[in-house]
């Protein structure tokens, strides 16, 4: 089994396609399948299912991917490690983020950190706290942001405490002339929901507070969420950052009693990570950890 092979299979399996894969790889279709059959009589079992609307993994394929994803980051690893030791500053790094991380925070830390490690790719991959989850726990990212609450029992470093705000349509009369929405006025209203795997911290303050809330509309997207609560179809919870040039008029208050997620950014060995990654990892504390944070 060669490093190429394990490529060969890892590009397929994100594809889908072996002619994708060919085209990343620069290889031929019948390379790629010649590839991935070595691979399978080798290891004597498959690794693909094979269909007319492409390939999907096997039972075997989906446990074997891991672990050769820990092969080619260690391969990665090396070759940093060796560009290190010359003195150089190269790699790829592959970071998994959230929606609101995303549009907030990523433009500015891929762009002074290009400026600093013109010689460092990044390769970003969005989506939910639970598709970071996966992403970290099997190597398709290196590192990745996520709500401390959401990381489990992968290791985290905090970096930022992003206070949650109760958001209405515009102008709603509110029961208590107050700035803030407390626990007692929230009962009364219908909510608009995400999924626990979006918003897993704003799930964690519903409970906590005993609110057993009505809700209509479960949706992913934060935007989706705020579109609906601004034409009057309920109320929502929402982080701070979330809110941020958000093209709906609506009122933010204050919850109270105060809550927040606590955003960090985690990795599955922090202590061995590749010399790009452990780079990207100290650029993303410096830039984004609060004082209080700060060991």
């Amino acid at each position: 089994m060669t490093l190429l092979a394990y490529q060969v299979f890892k590009t397929v399996a994100e594809q889908g396609s072996f002619r994708k894969a060919a085209d990343i790889l620069g290889l031929t279709p019948s390379a790629i399948s010649h590839a991935i059959s070595s691979l399978e009589n080798e290891l004597g079992f498959s690794l693909l299912n094979r269909s007319k609307a492409g390939v999907t993994l096997t039972n075997y394929g989906e446990h074997l991917l891991p672990y050769v994803n820990a092969v080619l980051n260690s391969e990665e690893s090396l070759e940093q490690a060796i560009a290190e030791f010359n003195g150089l500053k190269q790699g790829k790094v592959k970071v998994g983020c959230f929606s609101s991380v995303c549009t907030n925070w990523l433009p500015d830390v891929l762009h002074s950190f290009r400026k600093e490690f013109p010689d460092i790719s990044i390769e970003v991959f969005e989506g939910t706290y639970d598709d970071v989850v996966y992403w970290i726990k099997n190597g398709i990212v290196d590192l990745g942001f996520l709500s401390v609450s959401s990381a489990g029992d992968i290791p985290i470093e905090p970096l930022y405490k992003d206070p949650l705000l109760c958001i209405v349509p515009k102008g709603m009369p509110k029961a208590e002339p107050k700035e803030y929405m407390g626990i007692d006025e929230l009962r009364n209203h219908q909510f608009v929901t995400q999924r626990e795997s979006t918003d897993a911290d704003i799930q964690n303050f519903l409970k906590e507070n005993s609110l057993t809330i009505q809700s209509n509309y479960h949706v992913v997207d934060d935007l989706s969420t705020i579109a609906i609560v601004a034409h009057g179809f309920g109320i929502c919870i929402m982080p701070e950052m979330v809110m941020k040039d958000i093209p709906y008029e609506v009122d933010c208050y204050p919850v109270k009693p105060d809550a927040y997620r606590i955003i960090g950014i985690a990795a599955l060995n922090p202590g061995f990570m590749a010399p790009a990654v452990r780079t990207m990892y100290n650029h993303i504390l410096d830039a984004y950890q609060q004082p209080e944070f700060k060991s």
